[in-house]
């Protein structure tokens, strides 16, 4: 696989520097891993993050 170009996402941030890092393969797969542990990724397709990403999303208390 050719070297990926990661990329520091928005949803990085906190007192030590920490962030999530993202790329896309070229076969459209998406790839997540953290800065400080860069051999463990999370890769999914868009439509499994936008399924993630809506399961984490806050819902309102009733």
């Amino acid at each position: 696989m050719p070297e990926l170009d990661w990329q520091k996402s928005t949803f990085s941030g906190g007192p030590q520097g920490e962030c999530v890092n993202i790329t896309v393969t070229p076969d459209g797969t998406i790839r997540l891993r953290e800065s400080d542990e860069p051999r463990t990724v999370l890769a999914t397709t868009p439509e499994g993050l936008a399924a993630l990403l809506h399961h984490l999303r806050p819902r309102p208390s009733s």
